[in-house]
């Protein structure tokens, strides 16, 4: 049996998708029973900045723990079942194993990780820091997975290097084999978008990412001021529903980025399935991630006023690419197979859950 511990959904994110597509891709994959420990409605709006609710995600998590400990009481959980947490960074965890192992159940718990105050560009590193309790929480956690499932060698690098950086921290778990790159269970998006395909393409600019500082959104407001020529859309200001989010990027020509946070990037990859570009700096996870032609160098936007020397740079680029549009979509597409095979295909994931099952 796989049970999923699944982060909540925001409709207008992929949290969503995976509620509807990620058992199905899991039962069919692994031959196994899966069901979703769901923590019920996602209890309030995001707060702002983030991709959840501070304290609505708690309330989500503790219906989460209660469920998992009535299947315990009710002697439902046997050996060799797994639990997938679908956001490593869930606390509920630790009580999982603690049950487990006073009640000699042996079963195994794989995390996928997105975030925490391992990256000081994320929110909890920005908000809360490198505080002991934060930073002692993340190592227990990481140590109560089997498996520590990253979509990109540039997080695994940011989480194992950051907990070498402070002394006096216990080191993570030296075993390899609890950490793995398998990208992200998203091969449903190519039939997702199917349908906004071939939509004629507008001069527009869009910034997909939340308004948050470490998206640096002002760079986007001040390009906007300089290229009228060309529209320039925050998606998030609009507060778009999915369907409308999707016809906007199939119209759109370019998604501009000047990141100093991602361990992915899924917005690139759905523009680029819509034949939209994806301009993105040569850092973060983008570095693996993209080919040379729609990357520009991370010096040009590490903050306001590298941005401000590189200004012209970065308007030619974009010109560049909204101008000569047609000269890209070669390119786009063997970027779009790249992202499929290394990225954004779940094969890695369930092949590693299914292997610990049959051991």
């Amino acid at each position: 049996m796989i049970y999923i511990v699944d982060i909540e959904a925001v409709e207008t994110r992929y949290t969503a998708e995976w509620k509807k597509y990620l058992p199905k891709q899991l039962r069919r994959s692994t031959n196994q029973d899966v069901i979703t420990i769901s923590g019920g409605d996602t209890p309030q709006a995001t707060t702002p900045g983030a991709f959840l609710n501070f304290g609505g995600t708690n309330v989500y998590k503790s219906n989460q723990l209660e469920q998992i400990a009535t299947l315990f009481c009710e002697g439902k959980i046997n050996n060799g079942d797994y639990f997938l947490y679908t956001d490593a960074w869930n606390p509920t965890v630790i009580q999982l194993r603690y049950m487990a192992e006073l009640l000699g159940v042996h079963i195994n718990i794989g995390g996928m990780w997105h975030a925490g105050s391992y990256d000081p560009a994320d929110f909890l590193g920005r908000l809360i820091g490198d505080k002991p309790w934060v930073r002692n929480a993340e190592r227990s956690m990481f140590e109560c997975f089997d498996h520590n499932f990253f979509a990109s060698d540039f997080h695994i690098n940011l989480f194992m290097e950051s907990f070498q950086e402070f002394g006096n921290y216990v080191g993570l778990s030296t075993n390899t084999s609890k950490v793995k790159k398998v990208g992200w269970p998203m091969e449903y998006m190519h039939n997702e978008l199917d349908m906004y395909k071939g939509l004629p393409k507008r001069d527009i600019i869009l910034f997909p990412h939340r308004i948050a500082p470490e998206k640096q959104p002002n760079i986007f407001y001040d390009l906007k001021e300089s290229m009228p020529q060309y529209e320039f859309i925050v998606c998030q200001e609009r507060q778009l529903k999915k369907n409308d989010y999707h016809n906007l990027l199939a119209e759109s020509k370019l998604i501009f980025s000047a990141n100093t946070q991602e361990t992915l990037g899924i917005s690139g990859y759905e523009g680029l399935l819509l034949d939209t570009i994806a301009m993105v700096p040569d850092r973060l996870s983008y570095k693996e991630m993209f080919l040379p032609e729609f990357k520009y160098p991370s010096e040009w936007t590490t903050d306001i006023d590298s941005y401000r020397k590189n200004k012209q740079k970065i308007m030619d680029k974009i010109t560049d690419y909204m101008e000569n549009y047609s000269k890209y979509i070669s390119l786009m597409e063997k970027q779009k197979a790249k992202l499929h095979a290394e990225f954004f295909h779940g094969k890695n994931l369930y092949d590693a859950i299914a292997e610990s099952i049959i051991k």
